[in-house]
């Protein structure tokens, strides 16, 4: 290994990587930590200590010269070579103080989780969890999160995967839409009344209509990508809409249709990264979600979310 030709600090290389990806000295300041001379001092090094212009101004913007386009590739690789060496260090930490950071849809995080972390921090009180609540899945190789519940298998090799169970799903609407519209006996019958959608349109109806269900566009009312202000609106009595039965189950304020038709059912997978697998902290983390979600839990049943509306006393 010639030593001296390794003469720049990796600092001012991971300043010139930011602003390459992030297009501004500012941004990438800001993704940095950094204060914006702070950065332009450091890439400013670099270009000294190589030689060489890396960036050059367009108007407003930066536009990377040909050598720095040339660099760009190189330092990537360095970036890529720190991550997995911070990732193999994280996975090999055997104390079980620390924060965890769990991803898990929004509707997850906020209905089941909770009750979960709980439990958890009484047993190990030394561990700090952090929920990232997104329907979009969580990149474990970038370290957006140290653990993941998916319901899709990953399929990357550094990836590890355990299938806990299968989940249940039903339909569910507000005493008051009932009240309003009727209850549909037959899945025949939901062609003449209004959804609530929870994802894209299309994969909800490509889905209703391969399990029977004759829905179509014009039946679905209202759409949110946010789980929970979709489900909110059922509770509101705005339509009909799909939960999974472990959450739908902890709100009084809906009833299931069709109690006699099976439920819909959908794998519930744990995931995290295969060198953080060696963490003790992750570990009893990932071992205390597989026991956890294994079986349904026993439900503790909470009062409406909306306030009681009370007659004012007589006087």
């Amino acid at each position: 290994m010639n030593w001296q030709a390794i003469s720049f600090d990796w600092n001012n290389a991971r300043a010139f990587l930011a602003t390459a990806e992030e297009g501004s000295f500012s941004a990438a300041a800001r993704v940095l930590g950094l204060t914006q001379p702070t950065l332009g001092r450091q890439v400013a090094a670099l270009e000294a200590e190589l030689g060489v212009v890396l960036f050059e101004r367009v108007g407003r913007s930066l536009k990377l010269t040909p050598f720095g386009t040339e660099l760009l590739d190189h330092v990537r690789g360095m970036a890529e070579a720190a991550r997995c060496l911070s990732l193999a260090a994280s996975g090999q930490a055997q104390s079980s103080e620390g924060k965890v950071c769990i991803s898990a849809s929004d509707l997850m995080a906020a209905y089941l989780l909770p009750e979960l972390i709980g439990e958890l921090r009484r047993r190990e009180p030394g561990i700090h969890i952090e929920v990232l609540a997104s329907n979009a899945l969580s990149d474990l190789r970038q370290r957006e999160a140290d653990i993941a519940l998916r319901h899709v298998r990953p399929d990357h090799p550094e990836l590890i995967a355990r299938l806990i169970r299968e989940m249940c799903a039903s339909f569910y609407a507000s005493p008051r839409y009932l009240a309003e519209h009727g209850r549909p006996e037959t899945f025949e019958d939901m062609a003449s009344h209004a959804l609530v959608g929870f994802v894209d349109d299309g994969v909800l109806l490509d889905h209703l209509n391969r399990s029977g269900v004759p829905v179509t566009s014009a039946n679905i009312i209202c759409n949110s990508a946010d789980g929970n202000v979709a489900w909110q609106m059922v509770r509101e009595g705005l339509g009909i809409g799909i939960m999974a039965d472990d959450i739908a189950e902890r709100c009084p304020d809906v009833e299931r249709l069709f109690p006699g038709i099976d439920p819909f059912r959908y794998p519930l997978w744990l995931v995290t990264h295969r060198e953080l697998n060696t963490s003790r902290r992750i570990r009893l983390v990932f071992d205390f979600l597989v026991d956890a979600f294994k079986q349904p839990r026993p439900v503790k049943r909470r009062a409406a979310d909306r306030p009681t509306l009370k007659t004012p006393a007589r006087t």
